[in-house]
């Protein structure tokens, strides 16, 4: 059996997967704060529980985690997970776990899983966006999965597309992941409504400090029209990152994950409306497919499963 693990900033999301047929045996959660020491001891106790509570033996471990994740194990950077940084918890891991033990970055592992089990089947050339607190981007070119040198490919949210643009969490001026993630859209609701311009949102929020990205999506499923003047403008903004990476890679198809895959069809469409101006030459390509990711939160830890799979 194999173990695949998620590890998030909060928590860290286990599966016991049979590589025979990629079906998911058991499951386990665990909070993933304290130092890498702490955090390992926590997966033992995970994989530990899964073996046990289901009898069998670990062959192998993935580990996905958000940030830098080096092929040698090591967590070179990571925002959410402060404490792993410059960790070798993919080696640390291994010794004690007795089994071999591969590291990657979240997202590039749930594109291999969406490309082997969800959105991704039937296509060589995708890319796999999740949006969430951040925009994580993962790839799959000519039926291979994209790890590059280091394997530290996909990190498209941190993309400049505004020189001029705020600046972000890790520093740098007018980046992706500052228009077009899950904070994005509560920092536009609240934008708008500093103005006057969601009165629904400071309603439901109980002020205007308090709007979130939920608070928007609630309000569009409801049928508010500044909700979805807002959201459209959102739209907008992740458009023009895919639409860069189309036109880079040659995509022929966009999987959209991440926490805001919950809003659906105005997502995937929103997005499909504005992508096909953005690509140069759109009227002499093939059109390109966004559709929705099919594994939801699990993407991340089935991945990682696949790549210590791979393995072996």
């Amino acid at each position: 059996m194999i173990v695949g693990i998620d590890v998030g900033g909060t928590n860290a999301r286990a599966l016991l997967i049979d590589p025979a047929d990629n079906r998911i045996v058991a499951r386990d959660q665990i909070s993933s704060g304290g130092t890498g020491t702490q955090l390992i001891a926590a997966l033992l106790k995970m994989i530990e529980r899964l073996r046990s509570g289901s009898g069998v033996s670990v062959d192998a471990v993935g580990l996905a985690v958000a940030g830098l994740a080096h092929r040698s194990g090591v967590v070179r950077y990571s925002p959410n997970l402060p404490d792993l940084v410059e960790f070798p918890i993919g080696p640390e891991l291994a010794k004690l776990v007795g089994r071999p033990v591969v590291l990657g970055n979240d997202a590039t592992a749930g594109a291999l899983a969406e490309h082997r089990m969800g959105a991704g089947r039937g296509t060589d050339n995708f890319g796999f966006v999740t949006l969430g607190t951040g925009i994580g981007t993962g790839f799959v070119l000519d039926g291979q999965l994209v790890r590059g040198a280091s394997g530290f490919a996909g990190e498209s949210g941190h993309m400049v597309v505004d020189l001029d643009g705020p600046v972000h969490v890790t520093g740098r001026q007018g980046p992706w992941e500052h228009f077009g993630s899950g904070n994005a859209l509560g920092r536009m609701g609240r934008q708008a409504a500093a103005t006057g311009g969601f009165p629904a949102g400071e309603a439901t929020a109980g002020s205007i400090e308090s709007i979130t990205g939920q608070h928007v999506s609630d309000a569009l499923a409801g049928g508010d029209h500044d909700a979805a003047r807002i959201f459209d403008r959102f739209c907008r903004h992740v458009a023009v990152g895919v639409a860069n990476l189309v036109m880079i890679m040659d995509l022929e198809r966009i999987v959209i994950g991440g926490g805001l895959v919950r809003i659906g069809e105005p997502l995937r469409s929103g997005i499909r409306t504005h992508l096909g101006p953005m690509i140069v030459g759109s009227d002499h390509r093939p059109p390109v497919e966004v559709v929705l990711a099919a594994l939801g939160p699990d993407a991340g830890a089935l991945g990682a499963g696949l790549m210590a799979a791979d393995l072996l």
